[in-house]
């Protein structure tokens, strides 16, 4: 290997962890440019967007790079290990301003097709957000998409990555958080993904606290609330569980519950139920539970209207 100075060594091997480009292309790249890290950072990204011929292929490039940056801090940088790790989702989620406790992080989660609560993977980070758009450069500014990914790199460079960065993506989270609570089909989908979230590997079940978390997360709002006028169904729903049901919650027992409380929703006096339906044994028992709470309640105001003194 040629002899560099310190100086030219180190853009090297910042030009090699931002690009993923082998140390003789960076060396040669850089030497043509003067050993300017931002003009050679400039021309590498210009030659390949040029060689692409698309701004959709630019946009991958910068989710790429974005991918990159996350992952590298678990220290995931081989591509047998090409995922976000837990520290590296924590520090995207913090970027993007989601709180760890917020409803729309299963949803992005589900939407990032996520394989764990603490993993994320380049595949479903890239084509989620290039099918949401916040990849393209816009029409008439075929260049825009290579300032950016020049912008990004140079802060990758320097240790200063600030959220602006991802302000594309963060354009998203105002619909994303009405989401589960207005669009039927968000929430269908972010329900379901959420089991393979909080399962464990190896296991066919979640714990029923694990299920109750979830379930307190995705049924109250700003989520979709699962109560009714005349019904708290979710607060009946976890009485119920806490003092009749010890078991595990099945993949089945998840998923009937959801259709369940999207049908509650649409007709709380449940003309929907029956017997016979192929419902989960818990359910059946559930609604045993309601019908009994609303007995009682009922019998109360009764007992209050006529609880009057005579004279």
């Amino acid at each position: 290997m040629p002899s560099y100075t310190p100086v030219q060594k180190s853009a090297i091997q910042q030009f090699a962890a931002v690009t993923d480009a082998k140390d003789s292309v960076a060396a040669k790249t850089l030497k043509s440019h003067n050993w300017n890290l931002d003009h050679a950072l400039d021309a590498y990204y210009n030659a390949k967007s040029n060689k692409s011929g698309s701004n959709e292929s630019s946009g991958t490039q910068n989710l790429d790079r974005l991918f990159n940056h996350y992952r590298d801090i678990d220290g995931n940088k081989s591509e047998e290990a090409d995922i976000i790790g837990v520290e590296g989702c924590i520090k995207y989620f913090a970027d993007l301003g989601v709180a760890l406790d917020e409803p729309v992080i299963l949803l992005i989660l589900a939407e990032l097709n996520a394989p764990t609560m603490g993993e994320v993977s380049r595949q479903g980070f890239t084509d989620y957000w290039r099918r949401s758009g916040v990849s393209a450069c816009p029409k008439g500014e075929p260049n825009q998409g290579l300032v950016f990914a020049t912008k990004l790199t140079y802060n990758f460079v320097h240790k200063n990555y600030s959220a602006a960065e991802i302000q594309s993506q963060k354009a998203q989270l105002p619909s994303l958080r009405t989401a589960l609570a207005t669009r039927q089909d968000s929430f269908k989908a972010t329900y379901k993904h959420t089991f393979k979230l909080a399962l464990v590997p190896s296991q066919r079940s979640i714990s029923l606290e694990t299920a109750l978390d979830y379930w307190r997360l995705l049924l109250t709002a700003p989520s979709l609330a699962w109560n009714t006028p005349t019904t708290p169904w979710l607060d009946w729903f976890v009485e119920f569980l806490e003092t009749k049901w010890k078991k595990g919650v099945s993949k089945d027992m998840w998923e009937q519950t959801g259709v369940f409380v999207l049908k509650c929703l649409e007709d709380e006096d449940m003309g929907w139920w029956s017997e016979d339906g192929a419902w989960p044994g818990v359910l059946d028992e559930f609604v045993g539970f309601v019908k009994e709470k609303r007995s009682t309640a009922v019998a109360g105001e009764e007992g209050k209207a006529g609880g009057g003194m005579e004279l």
